[in-house]
């Protein structure tokens, strides 16, 4: 090699690297003279740099890093120049170096030291192997210290540098783990809402059971204020304080996720708003604010929002209204901030008991009876089998539209209206005003999700038994005592035990991450996705005893739903926050589809809406047209909410709106008939049962066989292959006749349609058969001949 081409290859060498890299580089011109110095130095001195690496947080949950990619190099246009300067490596010989690298402790100790623990430095070193064996042309530095420790001039610990550079390039959070915490530190969250800790604001507790006025007392406060905001846990809530307000002449706004009204004729806003609690502003001044169902506070996915409106609402006064279990928390809460509670205790109105004997039979329902299932599968059976006894019915579960909630409700209340017993879930534990003179728990076991997100099958708490119990008898309604009881005589002495349990103090309060916190994180880790940096926020986020990290696993799904969308970080923060139903395949789809046409720069207007979900709709002819329906609704909601998020790219709320409420009208009229729909999709299910195959037999099954087979897999115990129905259970027909959904002798008379239509079918095969092969013989015969 020329000196002028050696120096230039001198000059190529990587600006900042240790003076030691060029050093080593003599040992290709000196191989015969002996050995140098290791370029980087040996183990301790590396060692000596680590000293602060690890911090003294806990240690990250190291499966929670996603290993990047980082190719092999392929042939550079300026060629090896470190095979120019020193030679060639052999392959074999650098595996065998990079093996031994691998096994030796020192070496795992000190990737420790720099948060590689087993798994980590494993997946780093596969890497890093691949890089070097698989790249045509390496680094000068990396080349050059490989040929020294081949010629024993360097150590093979002087590897670890490159290896640690490599194992931050693939795990890029190694190497911003202190910022990192810092950002996710949510300790102290009083100290995010400054413009409320500028003020001395006065906290009112009103504690108190289900129907002992506390929130009456809380609004009369609101009413009679100069300005005041109310946040309520649901739409209902806040639709009933807006109207509220202004038929007592005090104008209100309503602002929830999906609507915005405002009474004033110039479009100013009124003094007065009525919002969910997510949608409170936390840097408007008011007088007088009121927080309902304050022990939400704890809930896993939405608590967040009860604590943001708590610590951050600027108001004088701040009325809070819920169970008495929260108190504590809010005193230890309110003490962080320096500010006094006043607790006001109330007492129930009017007396409920619990009644000593069970329901046991649909044919003691009385007038005023409401029946609270936990499952719609139970909703359609008990509405079905109400309507065969001759009684009609109302229904309201949680999927349904406020709208058709409120009509439902409506036809309840009416003592004019025939419909004199109310089937429903536990949604109608808060935002909806019944007549209801006795309660009957359908069941006791209630389908939940915990604080790791996983689904449970337990029996429902205290505070939900409480919460449902108190609709009887409320002091509004018609009936002045409320009554309590159970379907099924078992599970009686379980409701008197869950009654009288003391309901257990809410220990902490819900935090979420901000956007511009998420932003932040995104920051130090560019290539990761957002459903892996919440994450690792969730994991490297510290938070005081009397808080916790809310669950985010919808968040996580709607992100990793459209990851492969182009979006801006804010943008994608945004859609994820989106309210939607996962269970409900056409919503989550239609997320999806309102995000790429979004990365498009292409509006989302009303025609391409009205196409989308195919309107007109029709009437629902059975249960499956009503939840489709249903899933539309939500679909609507979700435009909805977006179109105040993004009003350039969602234009037609307004248009949206008006063909929501005419959606409404058909659901509706749906769930007005909803018995008659049972029927139809129960008679349906008849008819083709028997005409299945017998694999798809096995898969149909009954709801209850299929709620039970879930609930087995829930409960974590070995999913059994689904039973054909006559084994291990009652036949269908037997079922059937023991609901009362068929006698005797229809029974008799659907077996004789059944041979008639069974020997119809096989005279038909018959002929059929005999013509086919009769036609394929005449086919056949050109080629014979």
């Amino acid at each position: 090699m020329s000196f002028p081409r050696c120096a230039l290859l001198w000059a190529r060498l990587p600006a900042g690297r240790h003076a030691g890299h060029r050093a080593g580089v003599c040992s290709a011109f000196r191989a015969h003279t002996g050995p140098f110095p290791g370029a980087l130095g040996r183990l301790p001195a590396v060692a000596s740099a680590s000293s602060s690496a690890s911090g003294g947080s806990k240690a990250p949950n190291t499966s929670l890093f996603v290993p990047l990619t980082v190719k092999p190099q392929g042939p550079s246009a300026d060629g090896d120049v470190g095979a120019e300067l020193t030679r060639p490596l052999d392959k074999n010989e650098v595996k065998k170096i990079l093996d031994k690298f691998y096994k030796r402790k020192e070496i795992q100790k000190l990737g420790a030291d720099y948060g590689l623990d087993a798994r980590l430095f494993h997946q780093a070193f596969i890497s890093f192997r691949n890089y070097i064996m698989q790249s045509h042309s390496l680094d000068v530095d990396i080349h050059i210290i490989l040929n020294d420790i081949c010629f024993s001039a360097a150590h093979v610990d002087d590897l670890f540098p490159f290896f640690l550079r490599h194992a931050k390039q693939i795990f890029p959070v190694l190497d911003c783990k202190d910022d990192l915490r810092k950002i996710s530190d949510l300790r102290i969250p009083p100290n995010w809402y400054p413009e409320a800790r500028a003020m001395q604001r006065k906290i009112i507790f009103h504690s108190g059971p289900t129907n002992s006025g506390k929130t009456y007392h809380a609004i009369q406060k609101y009413l009679s204020a100069k300005s005041g905001v109310y946040c309520g846990p649901l739409k209902l809530l806040a639709h009933e304080i807006f109207e509220k307000s202004n038929a007592a002449g005090v104008p209100c706004d309503l602002v929830t996720g999906e609507e915005r009204v405002t009474v004033e004729s110039d479009g100013k806003q009124a003094a007065h708003v009525a919002c969910t609690v997510e949608m409170c502003s936390v840097t408007t001044p008011y007088e007088v604010a009121v927080i309902d169902e304050i022990q939400m506070i704890k809930d896993p996915a939405r608590g967040w929002a009860w604590t943001r409106a708590l610590l951050g609402l600027c108001a004088e006064e701040i009325h809070l209204c819920g169970e008495s279990a929260a108190i504590d928390l809010v005193t230890e809460l309110m003490y962080t901030t320096g500010e006094d509670v006043e607790v006001r205790n109330y007492k129930r109105l009017t007396p409920i008991s619990v009644l000593d004997h069970a329901l046991e039979s649909l044919d003691n329902l009385r007038p005023g009876d409401c029946i609270v299932c936990f499952s719609k599968n139970d909703i359609y059976s008990v509405s079905r089998q109400i309507e065969i006894r001759g009684l009609e019915s109302a229904v309201i579960y949680g999927s349904l539209p406020p709208g058709t909630k409120l009509a439902q409700a409506k036809k309840f209340n009416d003592p004019d209206d025939p419909c004199k017993i109310l089937v429903a879930t536990d949604a109608i534990g808060m935002g909806l005003n019944l007549s209801i003179r006795r309660i009957i728990f359908y069941s006791l076991m209630k389908p939940s999700i915990n604080e790791k997100g996983e689904r449970e099958i337990e029996p429902i708490t205290t505070s939900q038994a409480l919460q449902i119990a108190g609709r009887a008898g409320r002091f509004s309604s018609k009936f002045k005592e409320g009554e309590v009881t159970t379907m099924n005589r078992e599970d009686l002495s379980l409701l008197r035990e869950i009654l009288n349990r003391p309901v257990d103090p809410i220990k902490a309060a819900g935090l979420h991450p901000t956007a511009e916190q998420i932003e932040m994180f995104a920051y130090h880790l560019p290539d990761t996705t957002l459903s892996n940096l919440i994450d690792i926020f969730v994991d490297f986020s510290q938070v005081d005893g009397q808080y916790f990290v809310c669950n985010m696993d919808d968040f996580k799904f709607s992100a990793e739903l459209i990851q492969h969308i182009p979006l801006s970080l804010r943008v994608r923060y945004v859609f994820c926050t989106a309210p939607i139903n996962k269970k409900q395949p056409f919503v989550c789809s239609s997320l999806l589809q309102f995000a790429r046409q979004y990365s498009r720069n292409e509006p989302l207007t009303f025609s391409w809406l009205r196409r989308y979900i195919k309107w007109p709709l029709l009437p629902p002819k059975n249960i499956k047209d009503l939840m489709d329906l249903e899933a539309v609704h939500d679909v609507l909601d979700l435009y909805l909410w977006l179109s105040y998020r993004f009003i350039d790219m969602f234009p037609d709320a307004s248009l949206v709106r008006d063909l929501q409420k005419q959606l409404d009208g058909i659901i509706q009229d749906g769930v007005h008939n909803i018995t008659k729909l049972i029927k139809i999709s129960e008679t349906y299910k008849l008819l083709n049962l028997e005409s299945l195959s017998e694999s798809q037999s096995r898969l149909s099954g009954t709801s209850k066989s299929q709620a039970r087979r879930n609930r087995s897999r829930v409960l974590g115990s070995k999913a059994a292959e689904p039973l054909a129905p006559d084994a291990g259970e009652k036949s269908l027909a037997s079922r059937l006749v023991q609901q009362g959904l068929l006698t005797a002798d229809m029974l008799k008379q659907l077996e004789k349609e059944w041979m008639t239509q069974q020997t119809e079918h096989g005279k038909e095969r018959t002929e059929s058969g005999t013509y086919a092969k009769g036609t394929r013989r005449k086919k056949k015969e050109p080629d014979s001949d």
